[in-house]
């Protein structure tokens, strides 16, 4: 659950709906480059995949948005919600682990595009601290913590082994690190106060298997809500 920010009524979000918001400002961008400068509710739940109700139910924790029988204003709109996700700026990231998965993410252009310029690089692997990953070198995992504090870098990736993700994680947060974004096939134990977000490709698929055998044509609706 995520406070509301000040200036707001006096409430608790839940998790699910800030997972939600990246999907609006992304189809928001898209409607508005396309030309459509406002759209209904129900027009929007279509490219969403959610219902009306769950649109508007998630905005009203923030206020009060569109007009009756105008709909939204997908510029507007996008811009509002991207403000309260904090892309409206920049946003320093360290990112530890060189490997094949950490120089791909290094080398992907989406993040610098969505407000993330990922400043710092750091290597568990003696063989990999000194070389040249774009314009930064890869320094040793030890200058985590005093690096980050430095530069007061608040979100972190994780893309090394799982032996070595909870010592890197620690790191990070003693350096002031409160995000972090964990590709580790291991799940972070992490202070109050911290949120992680983990992206395993292979409990991923592992979890849609299941609906390729007998269990197919029974499984219950997984639709997330709140």
């Amino acid at each position: 659950m995520i406070a509301l920010q000040p200036g707001h009524e006096t409430a608790q979000i839940p998790d699910i709906v800030i997972r939600r918001l990246p999907v609006y400002v992304r189809t928001l961008r898209d409607l508005h480059e396309r030309g459509i400068s406002s759209i209904s509710s129900d027009d929007l739940a279509k490219h969403i995949g959610v219902t009306a109700a769950q649109i508007r139910r998630d905005l009203s924790y923030f206020g009060k948005f569109g007009k009756q029988g105008k709909g939204y204003d997908t510029a507007y709109l996008a811009e509002t919600i991207a403000s309260i996700l904090g892309l409206d700026k920049q946003w320093d990231v360290a990112l530890a682990g060189l490997g094949n998965l950490g120089r791909a993410i290094v080398r992907y252009r989406g993040f610098a595009d969505e407000s993330f310029n990922i400043v710092a690089l750091f290597d568990h692997f003696a063989d990999r601290v000194g070389q040249e990953v774009g314009e930064m070198t890869v320094l040793p995992d030890d200058q985590i913590t005093k690096v980050i504090q430095e530069r007061g870098i608040k979100i972190g990736i994780v893309a090394g082994p799982a032996a070595v993700a909870q010592s890197v994680a620690d790191q990070m947060i003693a350096g002031g690190v409160q995000a972090i974004l964990n590709y580790a096939p291991v799940v972070l134990k992490v202070p109050s106060g911290v949120t992680v977000r983990e992206i395993d490709p292979v409990s991923a698929l592992q979890s849609m298997t299941y609906y390729l055998g007998d269990h197919g044509d029974s499984h219950l609706d997984d639709q997330d809500t709140d």
